[in-house]
């Protein structure tokens, strides 16, 4: 709906903006001098978890992963708070104590904020990062023959509206939870320090794209890096890591409206192969809460880059590969 509205307007011509919201990525980027550019992203929403301290930490995760998404370092963060009037002030105090946990864990200083009165909660962060300008990872990059690597699993999106049927089991909500409450820091770091180590030997950058898996889902957040990078990807349905409880809740029919709006909109770029089940298409399209990183990295590099990345402790599931561009555009098989 932004998109659509930004869309009509007069677009401001500023050298400075590397990344902008025309390019469909994850947060702008705004160079300050030759070696400093700013990386600034914004996320807030209502609460998906019944325990307010757990819902800071996610709202705080999950508006820190678009910096880490674009190769940067988050520096400092603004509050956005709605809550109602007459609720229990305590509640608040443990959702802002519950995001400042992460924001330590991250390193990054909140400054401030602003709160308004809503009848319903709502919490979130802008979150200010910094990067080199020639070091940013954007969406756009990935070449034919990389391969696809991706750090979560998915299923947040599902689990969570069972959760607000009360249906959801206890270990389904645990791992639900420890997903959107894992910073994507240490697989930011993991990457940033493979480039970087390229860079130093005057060798090309093994690492060419790189977006987090958020509300648009897998094929949302796939199908703008292969827009944006003029590739087509095809993905293994098998390969896929997934949640547990996942595809419970989406044979129990608990599918949140966000994923069924991805899938009308997405869906037209996708072609299956005829043995992928029905609940692993519905799930390629769930919207992630603090999703993991979908990374596009030179061939020879990828399983080097999943042993770094789980010697970080980060587990990395080789999705596929980047393939011409192609119709379908997004293959899953």
């Amino acid at each position: 709906m932004l998109d659509t509205v930004l869309g009509k307007l007069a677009r401001q011509h500023d050298p400075n903006v590397l990344v902008g919201f025309d390019h469909a990525d994850d947060a702008g980027v705004y160079q300050l001098t030759p070696d400093t550019a700013l990386v600034q992203t914004v996320d807030f929403f209502t609460p998906i978890v019944d325990d307010p301290y757990t819902f800071g930490q996610i709202a705080a995760t999950n508006a820190l992963s678009d910096v880490y998404a674009m190769g940067g370092k988050p520096l400092t963060a603004l509050a956005l708070v709605c809550f109602p009037e007459k609720a229990d002030i305590t509640i608040l105090e443990q959702i802002l104590a519950g995001g400042l946990s992460k924001m330590i864990e991250a390193s990054c200083t909140i400054v401030g904020g602003h709160s308004i009165r809503d009848e319903e909660t709502k919490f979130g962060y802008a979150v200010t990062g910094v990067i080199h300008p020639k070091r940013v990872l954007a969406n756009q990059g990935a070449q034919a023959g990389d391969r696809l690597l991706f750090t979560k699993s998915l299923g947040t999106g599902v689990i969570s509206t069972a959760i607000k049927k009360a249906t959801a089991k206890q270990s389904w909500i645990d791992a639900a939870v420890k997903s959107m409450t894992t910073l994507n820091k240490a697989a930011a770091e993991v990457i940033s320090k493979t480039n970087d180590v390229r860079r130093t030997a005057n060798d090309p950058s093994p690492i060419h794209a790189l977006t987090d898996v958020t509300g648009f889902g897998l094929i949302g957040h796939a199908r703008e890096l292969a827009l944006a990078s003029h590739v087509g990807l095809v993905l293994d349905s098998v390969q896929i890591p997934i949640l547990e409880g996942a595809l419970d809740c989406i044979r129990a029919g608990y599918v949140p409206g966000g994923l069924i709006a991805n899938r009308e909109f997405a869906e037209c770029m996708v072609g299956y192969a005829g043995n992928v089940p029905e609940e692993i298409r519905t799930l390629l399209f769930d919207p992630q809460t603090a999703g993991g990183l979908l990374i596009a990295v030179a061939a020879d590099h990828a399983a080097p880059l999943a042993r770094a990345l789980d010697a970080a402790g980060v587990h990395a599931a080789e999705l596929g590969e980047v393939v011409a561009a192609s119709k379908p555009l997004i293959a899953i098989r």
